[in-house]
């Protein structure tokens, strides 16, 4: 009998591994790859990208991961704030002033100017809400954000606004895959506050791309970690847990002591058999949104402008933004190499329009708009890939803070894992595998020792 079967390798299932490393696990994972969507491929110096980006800094889960693995992040530089609207690129100058400087109505500036004072005032507030209380759990930091302004959403907190004003705010709220109209209020704010506030939060690069940071663990790992293994069923018994997974056409039974659901709630409900109703329920009530990204490499020879850009706003366009993942490298490099490497990201609404086209379909409609805000790109693009996440990220709506107590609590033997359990992301993915390992670990280390029997028996049985 296995101490743990992890079921999922993505962020959530390989850092409750990390943790559970000492005892005799088994990770599962669907895929033919490890990291879930984290998913990164090095290019030379520079690195794809088509996942998860940001990573937390001093004093998180994430830095206490990245640090005991051994990969290096840092700093996100240049600038997050760009924007292409209406035929014009903005990377310089505040935020504030992009009204009075993007073609517009008069009608669309004034109603922006009115909102983003809004919106501005709300985020410094929120900072001062969600910021973590000396010795406080990050369970019930995490409810005090969910309760934050969720008895409106995002538009009704906003009003109406004119299509210009509307095309701004809207990209930014829907990268979390809601949209204004489905997203708490307060949750909308959250958002822009962690895209505003880089260096409070989420705000860190792996170098080499984040799959350095999946790839070393799953290493580490070596035979522990089982690809192309599908979950068909877990079965919590009164002492062990049973999972029966295929594993390329064959069938395997595997028994643990306990187990970790790494998995996005759709799939826990489809594979946990005897699942408690009430949390049953709960993971029904979940929101998630999709996701499209695709990422490009270009071999364009000269400095550009998006080379001190680390991200851009694209109101209108087939993606919500675009990502510029060679700006770390570019900020450490004291000649400029040749080539890029940017990530597209369509979530929510934009995601949806895309996601049953074909991969080259996408790719096309990507460059026809990548070439009109940069003239010329297409020319310089010589590798481009599509990703597709039809579960891409959970959202907040205003039944999640209702729901969120029922998803933490005890599931006997089975402990659950992932971004979705909580909203910070990549660090929420991180979190939580880590709290489901620390809660094995305290088992595990107070197992009941084994009666003179059992050790008789098992010395005549060779088990």
């Amino acid at each position: 009998m296995k101490d743990v079967i992890i079921i999922g390798g993505g962020l959530a299932g390989l850092s409750a591994a990390w943790r559970l490393k000492h005892h005799d696990i088994l990770l599962l994972e669907s895929e033919n790859r490890i990291g879930g969507r984290v998913r990164s491929e090095r290019r030379g110096d520079y690195w794809l990208n088509w996942g998860g980006h940001l990573f937390a800094g001093p004093g998180s889960a994430t830095d206490e991961l990245i640090k005991s693995v051994g990969v290096t992040a840092l700093p996100v530089p240049g600038i997050l704030k760009a924007m292409s609207l209406n035929g014009k690129l903005f990377t310089d100058g505040r935020v504030e002033t992009y009204p009075f400087r993007a073609p517009m109505s008069w009608k669309g500036r004034f109603a922006m100017i009115r909102a983003g004072a809004k919106v501005r005032a709300a985020v410094v507030k929120y900072g001062k809400m969600a910021k973590k209380r000396p010795g406080e759990d990050y369970r019930v930091q995490q409810q005090r954000i969910l309760e934050y302004m969720r008895d409106r959403t995002f538009a009704d907190f906003t009003g109406k606004l004119p299509p210009d004003a509307d095309a701004i705010f809207r990209p930014t709220v829907s990268r979390s895959t809601g949209s204004p109209e489905t997203m708490t209020a307060g949750a909308g704010i959250g958002y822009f506050h962690t895209v505003w506030n880089k260096d409070d939060g989420l705000g860190r690069n792996i170098v080499g791309g984040p799959s350095t940071l999946t790839d070393t663990i799953a290493t580490t790992l070596g035979e522990r970690v089982q690809l192309n293994a599908n979950v068909l069923e877990v079965l919590q018994k009164k002492d062990s847990v049973v999972v029966r997974y295929d594993q390329n056409g064959e069938i395997h039974v595997v028994e643990a002591r306990y187990a970790v659901i790494a998995t996005p709630p759709q799939i826990t409900r489809k594979i946990a058999r005897n699942l408690d109703p009430e949390i049953a329920n709960a993971l029904d009530r979940v929101k998630f949104g999709p996701h499209v990204s695709a990422a490009f490499l270009t071999n364009e020879t000269g400095p550009q402008v998006w080379d001190d850009v680390y991200s851009i706003a694209t109101p209108k366009r087939s993606f919500d933004i675009i990502l510029h993942h060679t700006n770390l490298v570019r900020s450490i490099e004291t000649t400029r190499k040749p080539g890029s490497s940017f990530m597209t990201f369509s979530p929510g609404e934009s995601g949806r329009r895309l996601i049953d086209k074909s991969d080259e379909e996408i790719i096309q409609i990507y460059l026809k708009d990548l070439n009109e805000i940069f003239p010329g790109f297409k020319n310089h693009v010589v590798e481009a890939h599509v990703m597709k996440c039809p579960f891409g990220s959970a959202y907040t709506d205003s039944d999640r803070a209702i729901i969120q107590p029922i998803i933490e609590k005890s599931a006997g033997r089975l402990f659950l894992a992932g971004d979705w359990v909580g909203t910070f992301y990549t660090e929420s993915a991180i979190q939580t595998g880590f709290t489901a390992a620390q809660s094995i670990n305290g088992l595990l280390e107070f197992r009941p020792q084994e009666s003179q029997k059992e050790k008789q028996f098992k010395a005549v049985s060779g088990n």
